[in-house]
């Protein structure tokens, strides 16, 4: 079969005025190269390139860059990281300073350098009279003239690189114990490597090609300051072909510089292969489904590898700001953190971790009394796994999974089997070598949770884990997930919008909204007795809010719901419905339903090996109704036909929020 054709990037014909000034552009671009090229005296190119003068302005050159590279490295990194990573007040102006050279005039950056260094600038006397040091008209000087004027192409290169760097990978490393200089230097740099290399290569070249402030604060003295932009500056007034030949050497080193960038100079790096993305949702076409993943086990059955006797740790935790709450539970305890979205799920979450200004934790104790709240992530004991698990890209698995214990200086063979030992446990031992973009999503998700539990926290937080999962793979993690939560004996909070994972994986359900803690019960519970519209939904049953009257429920649109036992009257409740107990008719009903209502079919979805069918109906909102396929059949369901629906009094079941 022939392959389709590639898909195109814009229009085949260009207008003609965009076309024509873009090749003026061009042409403006390309002549002076084309001089150069055709002038260069390609027959004495070699004399010209060797002789004496030039040699020793090539090796100074070198010099006077390399160092004024280091320089930039050294000051321009945690600038560039500063800029991306903190707000402070007056951050525009140090950007605006920062980016200043780019677009100064060199011969002004050397006068300004002059004065602010020069023997009688600002600090330049003060430097000679305590350190000896003098900086103008010295290699040292033209290495700072050099840094003053590249030291930019790093901060900017580096800080856009840096603010497209995802916050949750720092986050996560943190979590796991790892502290702020360590997460930098373990996670941040190697993830940036793309745009720092892109940075240092541009400055690099820039500080090689350095004339106006190098001559000015620094001078032109031969093997002192004179370096390869001034030597061809020289040459142009006395060997005009020497003075080519020199320029074309500059020119190929820029070249080849840009060529090798590929377009990557403002931070836009190309992912590598296994680079960060988030995992397929489905099993990778290497991944053996039929591969056992753990031991089979009861719950309360499962053991941490290779260590002590489960160590157990109630919380005692108080939060406040938004969400606000006090929170206790019980060693080996696993609470679903349930609500819509906005409800403050995550938020409570990242303040347990402490990693959001919008609310703080003033208590947090964890088994032994000692209060963690004050601490920052990495010294809480607390571990977190994101929605994506977050697995860092440029180390395999297995690095992964040892990073929290390296983080506690484990030594490093011990930390790698241990590891091993986790993964192997959690079934994916045998991808410990691959990188996270060569898993599926079940397997990443796997080797994040075996990260976060290799380091023993007190407090696991699990944001949505299963979420990116199809409904084989999740139905697989979760019964592995499952079976080594029952050997945990921390607490683990379980944020999750499925009430499959609430109902299998906690022992308690804690329902947000708003903000504020609206029913914190066990599983069975909330499911019998909601009190959250939201959660009634969630699992799948009816629930209208409304004003408990005589006999039932007054709904605020007019309507009104008859139950068989009715809360006092004028207390705010909510009317919950299972759609099983939903009747459908086609002609008005008779007999004992004290709730009947005419409506219309507004939509019918098959679940599992039955329908549920969307009524829009007079006086109430929407009802949702499960039928089997052959009584819709013979009802003649279809979308906006009319239809009856009956509820028994005994079905409604009334709960005080």
């Amino acid at each position: 079969m022939k392959a389709p054709p590639p898909p195109q990037r814009g229009p085949h014909r260009v207008p003609l005025p965009l076309a024509v000034p873009a090749a003026a552009a061009v042409a403006l671009l390309l002549l002076p190269l084309v001089g150069v090229l055709a002038r260069t005296p390609w027959a004495d190119l070699g004399s010209h390139l060797t002789g004496p003068g030039v040699s020793q302005a090539f090796r100074l050159s070198l010099v006077v860059s390399f160092w004024s590279l280091g320089l930039s490295l050294l000051l321009g990194v945690p600038l560039a990281w500063l800029l991306a990573r903190v707000e402070f007040p007056g951050k525009a102006l140090v950007r605006s300073l920062a980016l200043l050279p780019m677009v100064l005039p060199p011969t002004v950056g050397g006068v300004a350098l002059l004065l602010a260094f020069g023997r009688q600038g600002l600090l330049g006397g003060w430097l000679e009279d305590w350190f000896g040091l003098t900086l103008p008209f010295t290699t040292p000087g033209a290495v700072v003239a050099a840094t003053f004027v590249a030291m930019p192409f790093l901060v900017i290169s580096l800080e856009g690189t840096l603010a497209g760097l995802h916050l949750r990978y720092e986050e996560t490393a943190a979590s796991l114990g790892a502290p702020p200089v360590r997460v930098f230097l373990t996670v941040t740099l190697p993830m940036v490597a793309p745009g720092l290399v892109a940075g240092a290569a541009l400055t690099w070249a820039r500080a090689l090609g350095e004339f106006g402030a190098t001559i000015t604060f620094a001078g032109n003295l031969p093997g002192v300051t004179q370096t390869l932009p001034l030597q061809v500056y020289l040459l142009l007034q006395e060997q005009p072909q020497a003075a080519t030949a020199v320029s074309l050497l500059l020119l190929a080193i820029a070249m080849l510089v840009l060529l090798a960038l590929r377009g990557r100079w403002a931070g836009a790096a190309r992912p590598s292969r296994g680079a960060a993305r988030l995992p397929s949702p489905g099993p990778a076409p290497e991944e053996r489904t039929d591969r056992p993943t753990a031991p089979a086990a009861g719950r309360g059955s499962a053991q941490a590898p290779a260590g002590p006797e489960r160590a157990e740790w109630p919380l005692h935790a108080q939060v406040v700001g938004y969400p606000r709450l006090t929170l206790d539970a019980a060693p080996g305890e696993t609470i679903a953190v349930v609500g819509p979205n906005g409800a403050g799920k995550t938020t409570l979450l990242r303040a347990l971790l402490g990693l959001t200004p919008r609310a703080r934790t003033t208590a947090l104790r964890m088994g032994d009394g000692a209060d963690a709240a004050g601490l920052p992530p990495h010294g809480r004991g607390v571990a977190w796994v994101p929605q994506d698990g977050a697995l860092f890209p440029h180390v395999s698995a297995l690095s992964n999974t040892a990073y929290g214990l390296r983080a506690h200086r484990v030594p490093r063979r011990e930390a790698r089997r241990a590891a091993q030992e986790w993964l192997d446990r959690l079934g994916v031992g045998h991808l410990a070598h691959r990188r996270p973009g060569q898993l599926s999503g079940g397997q990443a998700q796997r080797v994040a949770l075996a990260r976060a539990l290799a380091t023993r926290p007190r407090l696991l937080l699990l944001d949505e884990p299963l979420a990116a999962l199809d409904q084989t793979t999740r139905a697989h993690v979760r019964h592995t997930l499952r079976e080594h939560l029952a050997g945990f004996g921390g607490v683990c909070l379980i944020v999750t919008h499925d009430p499959v994972e609430a109902v299998s994986l906690a022992d308690r359900v804690l329902v947000l909204d708003d903000g504020q803690v609206l029913q914190d019960a066990s599983p069975a519970e909330v499911t019998r007795s909601p009190r959250s519209p939201w959660v009634a939904r969630m699992l799948g049953r009816n629930a209208w809010p409304g004003k408990a009257v005589c006999d039932g429920l007054a709904l605020p649109g007019g309507g009104r719901v008859v139950a068989a036992d009715p809360l006092p009257e004028g207390s705010e409740a909510l009317a919950v419905i299972g759609p099983e107990a939903v009747s459908l008719h086609g002609e008005r009903p008779t007999g004992s339903p004290r709730n009947v209502w005419h409506g219309e079919v507004r939509e019918i979805t098959a679940l599992g090996s039955r329908l549920r069918v969307v009524v829009a109906a007079v006086d109430v909102p929407d009802v949702v109704a499960e039928i089997t396929p052959a009584a819709a059949a013979e009802l003649g369901l279809a979308e906006h036909s009319a239809i009856w629906l009956s509820i028994k009094a005994t079905e409604v079941r009334l709960v005080e929020i």
